[in-house]
This record gives structure tokens, C-alpha cells and sequence, in this order.
């Protein structure tokens, strides 16, 4: 089916009206040593970032002396399918992170298509974790070095034989990645870089490695945001995917973003996410809604 549906399109209209409650009640944040929105959103694998990318900052607002933490809920409406994903993460001293998510995959009506069954569901299990090397992404102004991180993030999927007979070499996995993160303060603009290496198929929502490709490849994920205000951010995000299976296509992702931050306990993230193709359904360009609760 080509479009967003009219269901989809009141979904898009109640997400709107709550990101506009929550920038209306967006006020000054509490001083601390972190500032507002530096620990960015939930990615939706668990990871402190963007929505698609993991950056090199540690989740909550926890500092070099403290603990911090997030849970999240996020939803993504597409033509033919739908994505949900729930997860926390806890930060140690803004060392060290440690994340859990869970994410549906809802076929829809695609799945009677595909011969799977109308609303069969696809599963898929994170638990990452992520450490700075080196550099402060807000506090090393005055020189250029970025704050850096490693991660990996431990994947397993649901559906083994239905995953099998797709091509997929395994319905289990780890993406490894390096990220770096620069907040040019001056200019009210962070940028993020990070190299990936994956073999994962649709995020490992379809297993990993598959009859074209069984070994692991490098991708690159890219993430700018401009806050406007303290807590008010827009931006966007590029993350390329490997093209391992026959049976589908596989694209790059996007995603224009706008961000609220309602102190250092809300945010609330609104997206329109393009996919590129999935499982023979078209390109799947959408709406990405994610809500963040932490300290």
C-alpha cells in the first residue's frame, strides 16, 4: 500500500499534540554539572544517541561522581508495518553504560502478503553496553579532540526457522561500534560520526548474515542536532545497513528530527523516518515517536 493511511495519520496527529504539551511545559533545567539534553535520546536499541545512531555520550545525567538512567518507549508507524521498541539504560560515573531494549515488529497486513500471517510479529532482544575512552564531548571547548566511545551491542532474535528459511545465517548477533561525539557550545550544534561494524539484517530484526553476504561489513551512522533553545533541538540522522539477504533489499536510513526537553526527567522525540525497502514492501517512510524518562 503506497502512503500513510488515515489511522496512521491520527497517530501522527495525537504524537504532535503531546510533543507540543511537553515543549509547552519545557522550562530551565536545574544546574548541574551535565547540561540539559547532552546525554541525548534513547536510540532505538537502547543506546544514549540519536534514534538510529549511538553516540559517544554516557545516558542520564549521572557525572563523573554519580549514576544515571533512562527508560524509554518509542514507536515507529510505517505504510506496511509497525515498530515498537521499550528499554533502559543506567550510566556509571559517565564511564560506563549499560542498556536493555526490546523491540515488535508488527507485519500488518504485510504478513499475509508474505505469506507469514496478518500481524505476525518479529522479536528481537538488545543488551549493550558502551565506554568513553576519552575527551568531553561538552567540556573540551577549547580544543578539537571529540569525547569517543566503544560498544558492542548483543542481539538475539525470535522466529529461528521462520529467520532460516529467509537466508538468514543466524538468528543471533553483535554490532560493534566506535563513536564520536563534538557539541560546539558557541555555535549551539553537536555532531556525531560512528563506525559500525555489523552484519545485522533490518537492525537483526531479521537475523544476521544471509545468502549474499555472511561476514560482517563496516557502516556509518551521522547525526547533527541544532538546539534552538535549551531544551529544544532539531536535526537529523543517515545510518547505512549491509545488503545481506537475497530474498530482500535492504537501504539506507534517515531520519529529520525535533527533540523536547522537558527538564532532565522528560524528553520527548519526534521523527519522520524514511527506512529505504523492507521485505519487498516498498520504501517505508514514516512517523518515529520516542518518550524518555530518566535522571
Amino acid at each position: 500500500m503506497g502512503g500513510i493511511s488515515l489511522n496512521r495519520l491520527s497517530q501522527l496527529a495525537i504524537a504532535w499534540a503531546l510533543l507540543l504539551v511537553v515543549c509547552a511545559s519545557a522550562g530551565r533545567a536545574q544546574d548541574s554539572a551535565r547540561l540539559l539534553a547532552t546525554s541525548g535520546v534513547s536510540q532505538i536499541e537502547g543506546a544514549a544517541g540519536g534514534g538510529l545512531a549511538p553516540w559517544a555520550v554516557i545516558s542520564g545525567y549521572g557525572t563523573r561522581d554519580a549514576i544515571g538512567g533512562t527508560l524509554h518507549g518509542t514507536y515507529v508507524a510505517l505504510p506496511d508495518f509497525a515498530l515498537s521498541s521499550v528499554g533502559a539504560s543506567i550510566g556509571l560515573y559517565d564511564r560506563l553504560e549499560l542498556s536493555y531494549a526490546h523491540e515488535w515488529f508488527d507485519t500488518g497486513n504485510a504478513g499475509a502478503r508474505l505469506g507469514v500471517g496478518r500481524g505476525y510479529q518479529f522479536n528481537l532482544d538488545v543488551v549493550g553496553a558502551k565506554l568513553r575512552l576519552i575527551g568531553d564531548a561538552v567540556w573540551d571547548q577549547d580544543r578539537w579532540l571529540p569525547q569517543i566511545a566503544i560498544g558492542a551491542q548483543f542481539k538475539a532474535a525470535g522466529s529461528h526457522a521462520l529467520l532460516a528459511s529467509l537466508g538468514a545465517s543466524s538468528p543471533d548477533g553483535a554490532d560493534v561500534y566506535i563513536a564520536a561525539t563534538k557539541l560546539f557550545l558557541a555555535q549551539s550544534l553537536l555532531v556525531n560520526a560512528t563506525v559500525l561494524a555489523t552484519r545485522a539484517n533490518q537492525f537483526g530484526l531479521l537475523g544476521f548474515g544471509g545468502d549474499r553476504n555472511r561476514t560482517y561489513s563496516a557502516q556509518f551512522e551521522g547525526s547533527a542536532a541544532l538546539l534552538l533553545r535549551r531544551w529544544l533541538a532539531v536535526g537529523g540522522e543517515v545510518r547505512t545497513k549491509p545488503d545481506n539477504l537475497g530474498f530482500a533489499a535492504e537501504g539506507t536510513a534517515f531520519d529529520a528530527f525535533v527533540a523536547c526537553f522537558l527538564g532532565k526527567h522528560l524528553s520527548a522525540t519526534l521523527a519522520f523516518l524514511a527506512l529505504g525497502p523492507i521485505a519487498r514492501q516498498g520504501d517505508q517512510n514514516g512517523v518515529y515517536l520516542s518518550l524518555q524518562t530518566g535522571f
